[in-house]
């Protein structure tokens, strides 16, 4: 979605000379592969990084337009969240030490951005998903003000027709209903790129499917989502559903999605999988297009192919085909869109050199996948190792296989003596493959957060161990060591001036509510079950209505009768509440102000918390 000048594809004559152009696109391909003028005899490499903005609180901050030009650097560019930005690195020759370079030039251009964020009080961070995200960002004040956003949320969203449902099932639950494609913008990566033979491309591309779950599996670092416990990797489910445009009918019928993994193994060429996704997924986005591509290339001149690559960024296979040019001359490649951002820099280094030689080392026995593996038994090795990681048991070649012995023990020195073949240097190839095995080891960046997440909510509220738990990834990231040597978090008590903490760091989450009509005995009762001192009613589509409170009910005359009456009868009407954006100090000064030992915490009118004068430090 690099484009700037596109829009949505509603205009009839406008889409049709899209298509038409789209049409044209594939039959040049198909003419480019036949004449073979694809750069075949140099492999390249290149990445892209996702970064999250954190403010002094270590929460999103939506400022990317403005640190964009603070940094006033090509390399850098906009994501959909204003609380994203992206850094494209230069296209490398996979030979001698062009790891380091790559990570020379990351460390570089992340030094460029710390300083100019610096200047606005913000912090760059690396983070599959970051963990203090809540609702509020993945509103639509927080969508990047850019056309070619703007375009893709509204065709989107008319493509669904309705609410985009997310369904996430882990250790914890995530169902939500959603009417914009912001929750996209959760999702934080490190994409790898790698030029491949045109005529080896589908065996490579099959090959790529083929691993792509025994590579996630240690390399997963999105735990979690709105301090839900979900998959190990929950990018992969949070991308599809955030992006399923599939509308829910009664006819049982197949339809693809357009962000997954696929649902067979690929056949004939590069120019095919392009067909079959052209044919599948309509086309979403245009743009005005002059050149004629099939006349260029019948003239042995290189097209750019401009309607065939703006239709192939709006569909979001894990492993997606790609055409480019470079010096030029055009060539092919894979983009590898699975691997989460962070934890660290070598981190990332080392996945990028586990699966690039993982690609080059494949060997001879695996250039046919259809005739080793069945397709959807890799499927579900991908899904398999979303949602368990390293603890995932895989089918691999008929065999059960678990991942820390196929890591280990297979494809770790498959890895190594592709690198080799390529002529790596020979010191990079040791210390970057030496990260994936202690990870296989020890620990991933999903079980770090999930550990120390869980120590830290023993200690206080889920909001505050977010904080925490952000702030301990942003302090690791800046001494540069590999995610398998970070120590736990300290869980002492934090130091920091309360009245800078906000709501929701300390509100309680997990409520006991009321209904309107219930009993005001049972109110008594839960009260008493539970040693609360108030309780929040709502009405049944779940608004709040008032509240109780047990110095209120003590209150009141007939106590006798008391505990026959509705709730509605004796509640507390005239309920001042509060945001969980509210500072703790103004919630406290409120409670002062109104004689009430607690607030409730609502947003668009429904409970989300509660917070009371014993909560605050």
């Amino acid at each position: 979605m690099g484009e700037l000048n596109v829009s949505s594809a509603k205009d009839h004559l406008s889409r049709m000379d899209f298509i038409q152009h789209l049409v044209r696109d594939v039959d040049a391909l198909e003419l480019m592969l036949q004449k073979q003028m694809f750069e075949d005899d140099v492999v390249r490499i290149g990445a892209e990084q996702e970064i999250c903005l954190v403010d002094g609180h270590y929460r999103p901050a939506g400022i990317s337009l403005d640190l964009l030009r603070a940094i006033d650097d090509p390399h850098f560019t906009t994501e959909l969240a204003s609380y994203n930005i992206e850094i494209n690195l230069d296209p490398l020759e996979l030979t001698g030490n062009c790891f380091a370079e790559t990570a020379g030039q990351l460390n570089r251009l992340l030094k460029k951005g710390r300083e100019a964020a610096n200047g606005l009080g913000v912090k760059l961070l690396l983070a599959g998903i970051l963990p203090t995200l809540g609702k509020k960002e993945v509103g639509l004040d927080y969508l990047t003000p850019i056309a070619r956003y703007k375009a893709l949320n509204k065709v989107l969203t008319e493509t669904k027709g309705g609410n985009f449902n997310l369904k996430i099932r882990g250790v914890d639950e995530l169902f939500l209903k959603h009417g914009s494609v912001m929750f996209e913008a959760c999702n934080t990566s490190f994409q790898l790129h790698l030029q491949i033979p045109s005529t080896d491309f589908i065996s490579s591309y099959n090959w790529s499917q083929a691993i792509a779950g025994p590579v996630l599996s240690v390399c997963c670092n999105a735990p979690m989502l709105m301090g839900r416990e979900l998959w190990k990797e929950t990018r992969i489910a949070l991308f599809q559903q955030s992006l399923d445009t599939r509308k829910i009918s009664a006819t049982l019928h197949n339809q693809s999605p357009r962000v997954g993994f696929g649902d067979h193994w690929e056949t004939g060429s590069v120019a095919t999988i392009f067909k079959k996704d052209i044919s599948k997924h309509r086309v979403l986005l245009t743009k005005a297009i002059e050149e004629d591509s099939l006349a260029l290339a019948k003239a042995g001149q290189v097209p750019q192919l401009a309607a065939l690559r703006l239709h192939n960024g709006t569909v979001y296979r894990w492993n997606r085909p790609c055409y480019g040019i470079g010096g030029g001359k055009p060539h092919l490649r894979i983009e590898n869109r699975y691997i989460p951002s962070g934890p660290s820099t070598k981190d990332e280094l080392a996945n990028f050199a586990f699966w690039v030689g993982l690609m080059m080392g494949r060997p001879k026995d695996y250039d046919d996948m259809p005739g080793k593996m069945d397709f959807k038994m890799v499927k579900a090795n991908f899904i398999k190792a979303a949602r368990t990681g390293r603890e995932t048991i895989f089918s691999w070649m008929g065999q059960l296989r678990s991942a820390k012995d196929l890591v280990t023990n297979e494809l770790l020195p498959m890895a190594k003596r592709g690198l080799e073949k390529c002529q790596v240097d020979p010191a990079d190839i040791t210390s970057l493959l030496d990260i994936i095995a202690q990870r296989a080891e020890t620990q991933t960046g999903d079980s770090w957060q999930v550990n120390n997440m869980r120590s830290l909510k023993k200690k206080c509220k889920t909001d505050r161990a977010l904080v925490l738990l952000t702030k301990a990834i942003y302090d690791n990231q800046q001494t540069g060591r590999p995610v398998h040597l970070w120590p736990a978090v300290d869980v002492e008590k934090d130091t920091a001036e309360h009245r800078h903490r906000l709501v929701s760091e300390i509100m309680t989450t997990h409520l006991y509510k009321m209904h309107t009509e219930d009993t005001v005995a049972m109110a008594l009762a839960i009260m008493d079950w539970n040693q609360i001192n108030h309780v929040p009613v709502e009405d049944n589509k779940g608004k709040l209505k008032g509240l109780l409170t047990r110095s209120h009910l003590n209150g009141l005359p007939d106590q006798a009768k008391l505990p026959a009456k509705k709730v509605s009868e004796v509640m507390i009407k005239a309920v001042t509440t509060t945001t969980a954006d509210t500072l703790v100090e103004t919630a406290s000064q409120i409670m002062t102000a109104t004689g009430f030992g607690c607030l409730p915490v609502c947003s668009e009118g429904r409970l989300v918390g509660i917070i009371s004068k014993k909560d605050i430090p």
